[in-house]
């Protein structure tokens, strides 16, 4: 009788633990899904790799790329640019394989980027303390601008433009027509920090556009105390994470975050922001005044004018500006 009793009740047992194990293991695939891929460390020569380790959410630091070591080009770029880096730096080792393997980028916030050079090149990252001086600056125009006029960077060059979209899971659960949608109370969003993202602004500049100032207070500012809109602590590839993981409904990015959420599979959507509510941003790039590996810097800035450089761009959905 008391093996009768026990066998249902470790049947029931099995069944629920193997239901958590099933639970568990799809969540961790949509959690690596949301994640960026990852290069497996192909931008480095063949045999140099070392052991490649990745664990994801514990162990994984995705915007920094390459071996800084050894590196004979450092790039700093404006974390949004991150898809098309693994092709951008591919193509250019093509016409300069004395680089091949030796050009090292972050992909992090502006901001972030401005206060890693300001503070002696030097990054934190859990234990990881990090020193690497850049010969390239990629951000928005009015940054590279303002260093420019601080005589702080060179050789500039406008090589990329961007638009705005809205960002949703895949089906639009919530019925998101336009930014107007963002303020109602059932509506999760996820926007960019301000305190080092510069979209932040053009967002503001949009929602201002569609509904004026009471609606940038309803999103930014109300919404925010009452815990349902969500600033990235990284930059908007934040974003699409928390919205396939459910903590988010929906967000403002550039065009091309959407297209390439889209193109790895993940379940996410966007929709048209109207030409008379849409910001334009403009990409700049330009040399450090001390940047220690000058001709280097000066070819990889000149690279991003070309035809080849423009059609990656292009291929992400990034536009090209007009030339003056």
């Amino acid at each position: 009788m008391k093996k009768t009793f026990w066998k249902p009740i470790y049947r029931c047992l099995g069944l629920s633990v193997l239901g958590m194990a099933l639970f568990s293991a799809a969540r961790t695939v949509a959690a690596q899904r949301a994640y960026p891929p990852w290069s497996g460390g192909r931008n480095n020569p063949a045999g140099n790799k070392g052991y490649v380790f990745e664990v994801p959410e514990v162990d994984n630091v995705p915007d920094l790329h390459g071996n800084p070591g050894d590196a004979r080009l450092v790039l700093f770029i404006a974390g949004n640019q991150f898809m098309v880096l693994p092709r951008l730096v591919e193509a250019f080792e093509a016409e300069h394989p004395e680089l091949k393997g030796k050009i090292y980028y972050e992909t992090l916030p502006p901001g972030i980027l401005l206060h890693q050079i300001e503070n002696h090149n030097t990054l934190t990252l859990g234990n990881l303390t990090l020193t690497v001086q850049p010969d390239v600056f990629e951000a928005g125009a009015k940054h590279v601008a303002a260093l420019a006029a601080q005589g702080k960077i060179g050789n500039v060059v406008r090589y990329a433009t961007n638009d705005l979209a809205i960002m949703m899971r895949k089906g639009n659960p919530k019925h998101i027509q336009s930014l107007r949608d963002l303020g109602r109370p059932d509506v999760r969003v996820s926007m960019p920090n301000p305190e080092w993202e510069g979209v932040a602004r053009l967002i503001e500049q949009s929602i201002r556009k569609a509904g004026g100032d009471a609606l940038v207070h309803q999103i930014m500012v109300a919404k925010r105390q009452q815990g349902t809109t969500f600033l990235t602590h990284i930059h908007h590839r934040q974003t699409p994470m928390r919205i396939v993981q459910g903590l988010s409904d929906a967000g403002v990015t550039w065009q091309s975050e959407v297209k390439f959420q889209e193109s790895i599979g993940n379940p996410i959507s966007g929709v048209e922001i109207p030409a008379q509510d849409n910001t334009t941003g403009i990409y700049a790039a330009g040399v450090l005044a001390d940047a220690p590996h000058r001709k280097a810097a000066e070819g990889w800035v000149e690279f991003l004018k070309s035809a080849k450089a423009q059609f990656i761009y292009r291929s992400f959905g990034f536009g090209i500006p007009e030339r003056k």
